[in-house]
């Protein structure tokens, strides 16, 4: 599902479901063409329409009348070493006696009633009597252990006398809920872990300070109570803006980190403790991928192991992908293989503004001129390093300059955090600022995720200005000198991970 910034009353959105530039025959989504009817900047507030969603740990709801029957108990508070025996204890649950021969029947129509916890079954054998059984309902369900009028009358429908026994029910460790368990063990009033996000068969937590001291347990409570999760990693540092990678505290579990992951309808592996990887960014890459189309070119700026670049070139795109981390690269290079689509797919190990500089610039003075009436290509540019992506804009000022100008101007898609109050408003002004141009005739801003509170991710998608690209510098302007770029034909003969 997509997320859209809604500009406030000195902007319109254009009405169309897609529309395509003459000049370059881009595509763009919905109302992305911003057409601004003042000069300056845009007042108004920018609303979120909506979020990706990412996954969670499930939630219990609290039943009113007896909120602590299904808790661990009491003496678990503050436990920081898992002892699965300290959670036992007895419930009195209520009961029908039900003769086997029908149990299938009876089910389905109380099935609102039946009680339901994890590792419990819901029908157990009477032991006073060996053709019948006991059917266990929810004490929630069953107030007072009295039965409503639509259950008297299902009972009604198979013979069944409406007398509800009562039983002692054990819980263990098995019969409480990932939430219920570390909500009994954590200080009271204190917050519980709310989520995290899964890698393969690991997961990956942000824990708070106040939860540090529950960690390991924390950590095993996740894998008892998610199945194939095999490994729990906590992050202990911020993201490298360099690498985009972190330090991490494996908390339970196996130490192996390098995993598989499939995303879009694609395969990857890669090494979680090198590189950077966020299920979360999965609608994302789908929602750029979906812009292009086959003979497409794209230049994936900051490509990490090939989130964008790998189903682009299964798309039967030109893909010219590059990152400054040696691991990403590696991990690049042998998940195009993975996916059969090394011959689509150029790989680059530098710097980002160099790979501007460098192959991009050589690609789009090329392929700029070379399009057809019958041909004619679109090039995109992204530059997914929200950190520091706007910075890398200035690269483009007078990329082309001198060149023979083109039909065609690629369309840029540049991430960026946010902690504006109007941050939509506030990534397209810092864009502008380091292209030295107006972007009013072509912008819009997608409002991709809440990293944080007040801090938002947000991708900008313009056609780069003619005169940005094509026009000359000043004399006083100094033009970088570009390093020498490592290809994908330069490791030929590297061992890649298998």
């Amino acid at each position: 599902m997509r997320s859209l910034w809604r500009f406030g009353f000195s902007a319109r959105l254009l009405k169309t479901n897609h529309f395509r530039t003459a000049a370059s025959n881009t595509s763009f989504p919905a109302v992305w063409m911003l057409l601004a009817q003042y000069p300056g900047r845009i007042p108004g507030s920018f609303a979120k329409v909506q979020r990706n969603s990412f996954f969670t740990m499930p939630e219990t709801v609290e039943d009113k009348a007896d909120p602590e029957l299904y808790s661990p108990p009491p003496r678990v508070r503050g436990m920081t070493q898992l002892d699965r025996e300290a959670f036992k204890r007895t419930i009195v649950v209520p009961v029908l006696k039900v003769q086997k021969e029908i149990i299938g029947s009876l089910l389905k129509p109380l099935k609102h009633t039946l009680l339901q916890r994890p590792g419990l079954k819901r029908v157990i054998e009477d032991p006073d009597d060996e053709n019948s059984r006991l059917v266990m309902l929810d004490p929630h369900k069953i107030p007072e252990f009295s039965l409503g009028g639509s259950e008297q009358e299902v009972l009604k429908q198979f013979n069944i006398p409406p007398v509800v026994s009562k039983y002692d029910l054990e819980l263990t460790y098995e019969s409480f809920k990932l939430e219920e368990i570390l909500r009994a063990v954590l200080p009271e009033g204190q917050e519980v872990t709310s989520g995290f996000s899964r890698v393969g068969h690991i997961a990956h937590l942000n824990l708070r300070d106040h939860q540090l001291p529950y960690r390991y347990l924390i950590g095993q409570v996740i894998i008892d109570k998610n199945p194939g999760v095999t490994s729990v990693v906590n992050k202990t540092s911020i993201i490298d803006s360099t690498y985009r990678n972190f330090e991490m505290e494996v908390l339970a579990g196996e130490s192996n980190l390098v995993t598989k992951v499939k995303e879009n309808n694609t395969t990857y592996e890669l090494d979680f403790s090198k590189v950077y990887w966020n299920p979360r960014l999965s609608t994302e890459h789908g929602r750029i991928v979906e812009l292009l189309k086959p003979g497409d070119v794209l230049f994936d700026v900051f490509a990490g192991v090939g989130p964008f670049a790998i189903p682009a070139a299964k798309k039967k795109c030109r893909v010219f992908a590059n990152d400054l981390n040696p691991e990403s690269y590696t991990w690049l290079l042998h998940n195009c293989k993975l996916n059969k689509v090394g011959d689509k797919i150029k790989a680059f190990n530098m710097d980002g503004r160099d790979f501007l500089l460098g192959p991009v610039r050589e690609e789009l003075s090329k392929g700029l001129l070379l399009q057809t009436e019958e041909q004619k290509p679109s090039f995109h540019i992204v530059m997914n390093l929200p950190a520091l992506a706007l910075e890398f804009l200035a690269a483009f000022r007078h990329l082309l300059a001198g060149a023979a100008r083109g039909a065609a101007l690629p369309t840029v898609h540049c991430y960026a955090f946010s902690k504006h109050p109007e941050p939509a408003l506030d990534v397209w002004q810092r864009a502008e600022a380091s292209l030295g141009a107006s972007l009013r005739a072509c912008c819009s801003v997608h409002a991709v995720r809440n990293v944080a509170p007040n801090k938002e991710m947000m991708c900008l998608s313009f056609q780069l200005p003619a005169d940005v690209l094509y026009g000359r510098p000043c004399p006083a302007e100094e033009k970088p000198a570009c390093k020498r770029q490592r290809t994908s034909k330069d490791s030929s003969e590297e061992t890649l991970p298998s």
